[in-house]
């Protein structure tokens, strides 16, 4: 029988055909050649299809396990766990995120039930969320897990449906990160938060005590002038007193004209009823002055207690600019120039504060002076109060006025500044929402500028 070539042409194949001597069989004929040579064809048609088949089924299959080497590359480089379960809670796919977590390997933890791995006060939890999940809804809620420490692990779980090629639901995936070190972190970073609120609320007190010295000092000198003429005066009543005793004692005793005449020379009863009502109207002038100082006290508090009120601007400046003078003992120039009518609602004690950290600040910076100048300024610009003060002083660098309302930062000399004054003045501002900023002047100094809102009632 002789052997057939692997040729596909048309012309080879009858040639072929032609040539074939097939014993105990007929001749072909030219049909029968004809219909072989399309036989021939065909099986080759049906090989090269095949073959074509083949190869794009290579091809396929090659990127086919890309992709599955792609997804289990993403799966286990995702820090979260992830578990993929049927509908009855049976675990069919999980990362190495959850296998490290359980400490298991995955041979022995496909086949097991989630619930398994979750503590007992969480399972129906875990039920909820497995439910909620396979009736298609997005879950999230918090599971313990037992862990491969023997402890217990927060995770923060979202169950979302598991569908299989006809996109039909077949189970739950969960997904979810461990939150207790997120917890811890954010409990320790609460109870830094409290903690430096406690630190601030001192710093403020620390510099409130600092500011109550400052008015202190200027209080004291304020007292000192109408305290020393109340004790004067009453010194010297006491010692008409005195004489006024001796002079009626002579009298109720029934002493002669001439002894009562001679007695009243001499102890000089009429020039002491002649100054009996000018003493009386300078001792009561006196404490008079030292019942407003105190009431002007009790205005400043540092007291926040109860609601804020309307305050006088023009009127706090005035007495502060006093205080702030005395307490300095400084010999520089201050001047007012205020509009009548200027209020704000706030605090009359963190205003006052405001007003003497900035104549304070002034104050300092035209020490060295013999012409030093502080000047203050307040006007209202429509729905605001402004209040402006200034200095002839060497002015503030730019390096300086960039840190100026930080905390701690001060330009004077160790033991003399706290660096807390301008920023706690920038705090008291911004909880009134109103505005500070400083600049040079143009004729040298420098000057700091406040926007207040004006009271409701004053606008």
């Amino acid at each position: 029988m002789t052997k057939l070539t692997d040729k596909t042409e048309r012309g080879a194949g009858a040639d072929l055909i032609s040539k074939v001597s097939l014993p105990g069989m007929f001749a072909l004929d030219g049909s029968s050649e004809s219909m072989w040579v399309d036989v021939i064809h065909r099986m080759d048609e049906v090989y090269s299809e095949l073959l074509r088949n083949e190869t794009d089924l290579e091809r396929k299959n090659a990127e086919l396990e890309e992709a599955q080497t792609f997804i289990s590359s993403v799966i286990a480089s995702v820090s979260d766990i992830l578990i993929a379960c049927g509908s009855d809670g049976v675990i069919r796919k999980v990362n190495p995120a959850f296998l490290s977590l359980v400490g298991l390997d995955e041979a022995r933890v496909i086949g097991t039930r989630i619930f398994d791995y979750v503590i007992e006060a969480d399972r129906k939890e875990a039920e909820r969320l497995m439910s909620a999940g396979q009736q298609g809804r997005v879950l999230e809620g918090d599971l313990h897990f037992r862990t491969a420490q023997a402890r217990e692990e927060c995770l923060a779980m979202r169950c979302a449906a598991l569908f299989d090629g006809r996109r039909r639901r077949s189970g739950a995936v969960l997904t979810g990160r461990p939150i207790s070190e997120l917890r811890q972190a954010y409990q320790d970073l609460h109870q830094a938060h409290l903690e430096l609120q406690q630190a601030q609320r001192r710093l403020i007190e620390q510099e409130k005590m600092a500011s109550l010295g400052r008015l202190v000092a200027g209080v004291a000198h304020e007292l000192n002038n109408p305290i020393s003429f109340v004790y004067a005066n009453i010194y010297t009543l006491d010692r008409y007193r005195k004489n006024l005793v001796t002079y009626l004692n002579s009298v109720h005793a029934g002493a002669g004209d001439d002894a009562i005449a001679e007695q009243r020379k001499r102890l000089k009863i009429d020039a002491i009823l002649a100054d009996i009502a000018p003493l009386l109207e300078g001792t009561i002038e006196g404490a008079d002055r030292v019942s407003d100082i105190v009431k002007n006290l009790r205005r400043l508090s540092f007291s926040e207690s109860g609601e804020r009120h309307t305050v006088d601007l023009d009127r706090v400046l005035r007495n502060s600019v006093q205080l702030a003078i005395r307490a300095k003992n400084s010999r520089a120039e201050v001047t007012i120039d205020s509009e009548p009518g200027l209020f704000v609602e706030a605090h009359e004690g963190r205003i006052h504060q405001v007003v003497v950290n900035l104549i304070d600040n002034a104050l300092f910076a035209v020490a060295d002076r013999t012409d030093g100048r502080v000047h203050l300024r307040a006007k209202s610009t429509g729905a605001m109060v402004e209040l402006l003060v200034s200095d002839n002083g060497p002015g503030i660098s730019d390096e300086e006025r960039s840190k100026i309302f930080e905390p701690f930062f001060t330009t004077k000399p160790v033991g003399e500044g706290t660096g807390l004054g301008l920023w706690i003045t920038f705090t008291i501002i911004q909880d009134y929402d109103g505005e500070i900023s400083v600049r040079n002047r143009a004729g040298g100094g420098a000057e700091f500028q406040v926007l207040l809102p004006a009271s409701p009632s004053a606008v």
